[in-house]
This record gives structure tokens, sequence and C-alpha cells, in this order.
């Protein structure tokens, strides 16, 4: 238990400084948060017509159209303009909490990875890296990648690089720690 615990904890610190550095310092995310200096008459714009939060996508049809009403919006919509609003009322960001939050999820998810990795035979630095990597690739793929098929992100090279380097410095941690002699 000691050993997986250690191993989850210092591989969730590498997952989690990766993800500090490339949305931050290394700014590699700007592509899908680009600035307009328009901001200000778009935010006070979608103020006076949204009156919740809530995530949109433009254009769309109300709940329960029907399959033709559906068909005939996506029809007279090829090739125009189209739009994901994720609209909030107030911008309240707990840095603390977010990044404890976070923290604790790459410590979880590499927990359950050290799980089923000490139960791989042989325990090899190549079997861990290897596996380490293929879970990263497995993550980028479900999730930014399946909905980059949908919906474009202009990012989705960051979030590879994302899968592959903070994956890639973990299986360098847990094939170095796991190892057999």
């Amino acid at each position: 238990m000691k050993k997986l615990l250690i191993g989850a904890i210092v591989g969730g610190i590498l997952i989690f400084v990766w993800q500090t550095l490339s949305w931050t310092v290394l700014d590699m995310h700007r592509a899908n948060q680009e600035y307009t200096p328009k901001q200000d008459t778009i935010l006070s714009y979608l103020s006076s017509q949204f009156s919740e939060d809530g995530s949109y996508f433009l254009p769309n049809t109300p709940k329960g159209a029907s399959s033709e009403e559906k068909s005939k919006v996506m029809n007279s919509s090829m090739g125009k303009p189209w739009a994901e609003i994720h609209y909030h009322k107030a911008l309240n960001i707990s840095m603390g909490a977010n990044i404890a939050r976070g923290l604790i999820v790459d410590i979880i998810i590499v927990a359950l990875l050290c799980w089923v990795l000490l139960k791989v035979s042989p325990a090899s630095f190549g079997n861990f890296f290897l596996s380490c990597l293929f879970v990263g690739l497995i993550v980028f793929m479900n999730s930014p990648y399946t909905i980059h098929i949908w919906y474009p992100k202009a990012d989705i090279m960051a979030h590879l690089w994302d899968a592959i380097i903070s994956w890639g410095l973990c299986g360098i941690w847990l094939g170095w720690y796991y190892k057999k002699p």
C-alpha cells in the first residue's frame, strides 16, 4: 500500500506540474483562449441575452424538436458560422480550491493506474513507461480528440502534447520506482 501511495502522489504531482506549465508559463492552450478587443461589448450583449449560467451551441433547435426540424436547421446552417458559448453570470475562480481539486484528481487517477500496474508482470521499466504512455493516449483520444472530431478545438495539439509529456513523465517515474531489480 505504501508503494502504491508514494507512486501515486509523486506521479500525480508530475502530471499536475506539467498541466500547470502547459496552461500557464508555456501558454500552449492560447489558441483556444484567444483575446478579442470586442470582449466587453460581446460580454455585455451576452449578459442581456442569458439569465442563467449555461452552455449553448449555435445554431440549434429547442429541446423536444422533431427530427425533421433538427435536420432542417442543420442543412440550412451548413457552411455558415457556428459557435459554442459557455456563459456564466459571474467569474468566481477559487484558485486555492481549484488547485487542490486538480492535484487530488491527478493523484487519484495515478493511484488507479498504479493499482493496475502493480499487477503487471514482468515489472519492468519499459512495461510501466509504455503503459503510462498508452494511458495518456487513451485519455487524449477518449475526450479531447473525440470532441475535436465533432467540434474542432484550436488547441488540440496542445492536448496531445499534454497527454504524451505528462503521462510520459509519470511513466518514467513509475518505471523507475516500480521496476524489479
